[in-house]
């Protein structure tokens, strides 16, 4: 029975949704829109989201085989415990996530001597912390190549207040529901792999070294690369037909990027508050952090389109590059992060923390660029 009410609710739902799109777009336009903007995002976004993947992946595999990341975060080591509350070790995980994606934090966490550096409310909350940074040299690197150049850096800056407020708001939800973990030893299962890594390495040129970095960090880069391709084709398609209107002759043709309006429509009648909150001039860019919560790289995939059509400005940019960084798509990961470190029971709580995270970062971002407009 509880199957068949689920897949009643699925079908209900699905009516629901495609009824109402085709009603006002007709169901010819409907299905011919949703073909030609799929195809336009893989050609035109996800390529280059993919080589943009390629390329910071043969950089970041160059910089942690050769010790760079280490580095990076020894020198951001003293900030942990003031800011984050965690030890000092826990900004080579910052690194990492940002170089790639959030994943990289549990890759991390499941080494036993990084994870025997933290107690266990502290270890929880390496969820909200690595999430935080999530793609963040992708994000960075994708709104400076649509000729952004310092605003993505004020996001950047949004993004890691975000972060503290996340990660502190976890350790506060996790201990007042949990008390004994603010003295028990975290532990973590598996072996050390890094130590397995270096021993293969030995014995290697500097060249062989390089080489290999590169090309196996560009193999990585396109494994996330793929990764990113069903988000953007998937939720894109489905945020911008509720996104955006008409074709320009005011009728629907069936072609790329036209929709019912739906989410400006709602946006509007609220719009007071993301005008203050983020500075949105517009209600249709609410789709990029609507978006952003399931994958950050399906929220980029609509930022060419709203630059089309004149919605971005430089403060959107710094606003969507600290909340895409900051929830990097933290609802379709946050489950399998916590359930891979053994404590699937707070994920409502991670989720809570870093939906506040989010929404900070954007504020952070907006004021500061209002800030630096004054000067």
């Amino acid at each position: 029975m509880k199957k068949f009410r689920s897949g009643l609710i699925c079908l209900g739902v699905l009516i629901l949704v495609f009824g109402y799109l085709a009603y006002v777009m007709g169901a010819s336009n409907m299905l011919n829109t949703i073909m030609h903007t799929a195809h336009d995002l893989l050609l035109n976004t996800c390529f280059f989201l993919m080589a943009i993947c390629v390329l910071m992946g043969a950089l970041s595999r160059l910089l942690l085989d050769f010790g760079v990341v280490d580095l990076i975060g020894r020198l951001f080591k003293p900030l942990m415990k003031p800011l984050f509350n965690l030890p000092g070790e826990s900004s080579l995980g910052a690194v990492m996530t940002f170089l790639s994606d959030n994943p990289a934090i549990i890759t991390l966490a499941r080494d036993r001597k990084f994870s025997k550096k933290f107690k266990t409310y502290q270890f929880i909350s390496l969820t909200n912390f690595g999430t935080a940074f999530g793609m963040g040299l992708i994000v960075i690197v994708f709104m400076i190549g649509q000729g952004f150049v310092w605003q993505p850096l004020v996001g950047l800056f949004g993004a890691f207040v975000g972060a503290i407020v996340s990660t502190r708001l976890m350790q506060l939800f996790t201990l007042k529901e949990h008390p004994e973990y603010r003295e028990q030893q975290a532990v973590a299962g598996g072996g050390n792999d890094a130590a397995v890594e270096e021993e293969q390495d030995n014995g290697q040129s500097a060249f062989v070294k390089i080489l290999n970095a590169l090309l196996d960090g560009g193999k990585n880069g396109v494994e996330v690369g793929m990764s990113i391709i069903p988000g953007v084709l998937i939720i894109s398609t489905l945020v911008m037909l509720l996104t955006f209107g008409t074709s320009a002759a005011g009728t629907y043709t069936g072609g790329a990027y036209e929709g019912t309006e739906l989410l400006p429509w709602l946006a509007g009648k609220i719009n007071f508050v993301f005008e203050w909150l983020f500075g949105f001039d517009d209600p249709h860019l609410v789709a990029f952090p609507i978006t952003a919560l399931g994958a950050v790289g399906a929220a980029l995939g609509v930022i060419p389109r709203f630059i089309a059509e004149g919605w971005v400005n430089g403060n959107a940019v710094a606003v969507c590059t600290a909340i895409g960084m900051c929830w990097s798509g933290y609802m379709s990961t946050h489950t399998a992060m916590l359930d891979s470190l053994g404590y699937r029971n707070l994920t409502s709580k991670a989720i809570g923390a870093h939906t506040i995270g989010g929404l900070v970062a954007g504020m952070v971002a907006h004021w500061t660029m209002v800030l630096i407009s004054l000067f």
